[in-house]
């Protein structure tokens, strides 16, 4: 079993909760991006000895659930799917019983849900580690990935800029939080009516105490001009379904497409958490094109949760 003396500052998350990109330091997350990528180059192995990781989604989801339970294969360990469809968890059990018993079978919970609010009531009561699989607000595990992703086309990311146009949702409030951590500039593209919450821009800024500027822009090609990563994500999130044509009207004009692309650096990259809708807010040539690393930042949630999990279970 491989230690995490190479990595000092990932010993202080022993145990402890990620509900939030902003849970751990600058130094921790620069640490787990360094762990992330040692273990997707072979570098470094770990063996959590049989652990075993509950995922709770009350959400749908493909890539999370996959990702979970690769990375706690590879590290020895197994996974447990409590789908509340088949488990007393949807049938009203009190959070507060549920988290209880659950600490007492196994060794973390990864959770996925609407209220974040739901998600620190789990955190209150389990004893062990819980950690957002998503949340309406925000998406933590997410963008460790996507600062990989960046990381690898990039090398160096501080004073970099991420422009992500699109709905402020919870991919957006967390790449503002991380990005202010790493010290990476963000935009935030969107129209009038769905900017971020104005208490998590604060908060990034706070975290980015000047090294960084973390904005806003209702202006598309404004938003995107000179940037190294462009992003977006769907316009209408899980929950948001009726929405969907007012959404569409409302985001007319905001599609990442090849005339956006051509406005950022020449070298920029183009993300998306996925899944796409192509033709709404991306673009196929911009989702297929060379810039594109879609598909490389998929594959990274399962590095940087598998990093994640052995500095949280080591």
């Amino acid at each position: 079993m491989a230690a995490l003396s190479g990595y000092s500052s990932l010993s202080e998350l022993s145990g402890r909760d990620f509900l939030s990109s902003a849970d751990i330091s600058a130094e921790q997350t620069r640490a787990l991006l360094d762990l992330a990528a040692d273990l997707k180059a072979g570098r470094t192995r770990f063996d959590l000895g049989g652990k075993v990781l509950g995922l709770i989604f009350s959400k749908a989801s493909t890539r999370t659930r996959v990702s979970f339970t690769v990375a706690m294969a590879r590290l020895g360990g197994q996974t447990i799917d409590l789908n509340p469809q088949v488990s007393q968890v949807g049938r009203g059990e009190p959070v507060a019983d549920t988290a209880r018993v659950l600490s007492r079978y196994v060794d973390a919970l990864s959770i996925r849900t609407f209220a974040q609010e739901e998600l620190a009531e789990y955190a209150h009561w389990a004893s062990v580690p819980v950690i957002n699989a998503l949340t309406d607000l925000e998406h933590p595990c997410q963008a460790l990935a996507d600062f990989l992703t960046l990381q690898e086309a990039f090398g160096s990311i501080e004073g970099l800029t991420l422009s992500y146009v699109g709905d402020g949702n919870n991919v957006a409030h967390s790449l503002m939080l991380c990005g202010g951590l790493l010290g990476v500039n963000i935009r935030v593209g969107c129209p009038k009516g769905y900017e971020p919450s104005a208490a998590v821009l604060e908060q990034s800024r706070a975290l980015a105490g000047g090294r960084c500027s973390i904005e806003v822009i209702q202006e598309p090609v404004a938003a995107v001009r000179g940037a190294h990563a462009l992003y977006t994500d769907v316009w209408a999130s899980m929950g948001q379904e009726e929405e969907k044509g007012e959404r569409e009207q409302a985001f007319n004009g905001w599609c990442l497409n090849e005339e956006l692309v051509a406005e950022a650096d020449p070298k920029a990259i183009v993300l998306h958490c996925l899944p796409a809708y192509r033709g709404l807010e991306i673009s196929a040539g911009a989702m297929e094109g060379s810039g594109s690393r879609i598909f490389d930042q998929a594959e990274n949630r399962l590095h940087a949760q598998q990093a994640l999990l052995a500095a949280l279970l080591s």
